[in-house]
């Protein structure tokens, strides 16, 4: 059947857990995961609610194909309103817990009210309780997993938790999970610590019962294997090289955004690639690269381990950080790296291992640090305000201590705890704030790569490459080749991207796939595990219901055709170099089209028509 059909509610103010039926009826419309979980937000919470107060509600949730054997099947997400952006917030990670989650007999856990005291939810299987966690408050996330494990003596237990940046009010604190796996963007831990809840700790030993037809299942999913293991990017590119591939391939094509999106090109971008992380240092003699990993049955392995230089001046005096964790991937390393100005791969991997420990998503983080660093050189803020720390853009010492004070809320770090655009705002410029919804952009320009400007405006959680990665046809060209510069076709490159992401989001599986995979590939993998009939048309149709649930949510929640924008400098102000050099992004051609391909009104609101035929 691909669903546990069991559905656990955790209420924090009452202290209690109970089980009840997954309705059904909402899985066959939104399948599972991103789809299903936004159908019981929209339900249940009122898209007005302030997203900290005990109204807004949290949901873990895993897809059908969460801890089978279909490769990728480790993703699970959380979907919440968002503090950072004030709409609809989905937030995907990988790792070992959704599996765990699955395999514990449950669909998704749903989070309700406020604990009075800081408390952790403990699940084995059936049984959950919530226990007390005074004692991991706090307390980072290293430090809270190690403490769990320690308290449980399981070594198989699998850990989410928030850490001391979401205690201070951090406006894109992550929940990490797994060390060093991420529900990484929107705020996610800033909700989940709002309701005192610290840590969610799971063992499950139950497994995935009721794959509708097993032995089709993995068949169909042996014969997807291979189709991964032969694609040059999901074969042997991000296993080599991991989403860190990137880096000089972006960057030499011009769509490098550099010292917050000023610039289309980083000149140190060679310094912090790929190749670089794998080449040895001269002091030791080790790469920062140490090996790849992998998420629960995942086939493709792009997650990076890594080590620090133990003379580096970051952590010459802590030992902590001397030992592998999670390495940089393209956003994190761009956001720390190119943005910033900062070419120091030691002092980007030392940003990064904070942003693991206590919780913050490198990407918001990063480009928070950029606006300040313009603030600060444009005369905005001065060392009065940074607490003596000089904020120029390729500071290497500065970023350091940005990624320190905003761990701890301490300081300057509370001001970058706000997000650039309530940074940029507070400071009287806030057109320095690289932002769509509040959210901070990614790694690619859209003067250089037109369709992302689209898809960065009309994200439904804000600035995000996930949701619509056009990167993949206009660079890369999958699954066919368009040209980057142009605007002709994006609004249906768009539409497509969109819906097709938001039902592979719904599925469980890893959106990375699809750069061998289309729906034929995913639809009889599902078909296999779940009641129903599942065709690529019908999957596609699910995911364009998922994206208008979600901009219905928005637009209740007070968002216009005003926010599918994007900053002054990028419609006005051309690229300074290569091959979109004097471009600016052609969002103003593109978004009329796109609204009409949406079945949407000129003024974006989704059309009686489209709402009957979606039957939301």
């Amino acid at each position: 059947m691909g669903w546990t059909r069991n559905v656990l509610r955790v209420n924090l103010t009452e202290g209690t857990c109970e089980k009840e039926p997954l309705k059904m009826e909402w899985a066959q419309a939104y399948l599972g995961q991103r789809g299903l979980a936004s159908k019981y937000l929209v339900e249940e919470v009122d898209p007005r609610v302030d997203p900290l107060s005990p109204d807004n509600k949290l949901i873990m949730v895993t897809g059908p194909l969460t801890g089978t054997m279909a490769s990728t099947g480790g993703r699970y997400s959380v979907v919440t309103k968002s503090p950072l952006t004030g709409a609809i917030a989905c937030s995907n990670s990988g790792g070992f817990i959704g599996a765990e989650i699955k395999n514990a007999g449950w669909d998704m856990i749903v989070f309700e009210g406020r604990s009075s005291s800081p408390v952790y939810l403990y699940v084995e299987n059936e049984n959950a309780e919530l226990r007390p966690a005074d004692d991991l408050w706090g307390k980072s996330v290293w430090e809270v997993d190690e403490l769990l494990h320690a308290k449980h003596q399981d070594p198989r237990l699998r850990i989410a938790c928030v850490g001391r940046a979401a205690e201070s009010g951090c406006l894109y604190s992550a929940i990490v999970n797994d060390l060093h796996r991420a529900a990484g963007r929107s705020g996610v831990g800033t909700v989940m610590a709002s309701k005192h809840l610290k840590a969610v700790a799971v063992r499950g030993t139950k497994g995935v019962a009721g794959i509708k037809d097993p032995i089709r299942f993995m068949q169909t999913t042996t014969e997807q294997k291979a189709v991964l293991a032969e694609n040059a990017v999901t074969g042997q590119g991000l296993p080599a090289y991991g989403t860190q591939v990137l880096m000089n391939v972006i960057n030499e094509i011009g769509a490098m955004p550099t010292r917050n999106m000023r610039e289309v090109k980083f000149e140190g971008a060679h310094k912090i690639s790929a190749e670089a992380m794998a080449e040895k240092r001269e002091s030791d003699g080790q790469a920062n690269l140490v090996t790849n990993a992998a998420c629960f049955g995942c086939t493709i392995a792009c997650g990076r381990i890594s080590v620090m230089d133990k003379g580096h001046f970051t952590v010459e005096n802590k030992p902590k950080y001397w030992g592998a964790s999670g390495g940089l991937e393209y956003e994190a390393a761009w956001a720390l790296g190119s943005d910033t100005g900062v070419d120091d791969l030691e002092t980007l991997t030392y940003a990064n291992y904070l942003c693991n420990e206590d919780a913050m998503d490198p990407i918001s983080f990063g480009a928070t640090v950029a606006a300040a660093m313009e603030l600060y050189e444009t005369g905005a803020i001065d060392d009065n305000i940074t607490g003596g720390v000089k904020f120029n853009f390729g500071s290497a010492e500065a970023l350091a201590k940005a990624a320190e004070m905003t761990a701890t809320g301490e300081g300057f770090g509370k001001d970058l705890g706000l997000g650039s655009k309530r940074l940029c705002e507070k400071y009287g410029r806030p057109e320095l704030s690289m932002t769509v919804k509040g959210q901070e952009f990614p790694a690619y320009d859209p003067r250089g790569i037109q369709g992302m400007g689209l898809t960065y405006a009309t994200s439904n959680r804000g600035a995000c490459h996930l949701r619509s990665y056009t990167v993949a046809s206009e660079v890369l060209g999958i699954p066919e080749k368009t040209d980057p510069l142009v605007t002709d076709g994006k609004p249906g490159l768009v539409k497509a991207f969109q819906d097709a992401t938001a039902a592979v989001d719904s599925s469980g599986l890893c959106v990375f796939t699809t750069f061998a995979w289309t729906l034929d590939n995913i639809a009889p993998q599902v078909d296999a595990a779940c009641d129903g009939e599942w065709t690529a048309e019908r999957l596609l149709e699910v995911g364009e219901r998922v994206w208008n649930l979600e901009r219905q949510f928005n637009n209740a929640a007070g968002f216009t055709a005003a926010d599918d924008s994007l900053p002054k400098r990028l419609v006005e102000e051309g690229a300074n170099t290569g091959p979109a050099e004097g471009k600016t992004n052609g969002l103003a051609q593109m978004l009329p089209e796109y609204y009409e391909i949406r079945g949407w009104t000129p003024d974006g609101v989704p059309s009686n028509e489209t709402v009957e035929r979606l039957r939301l």
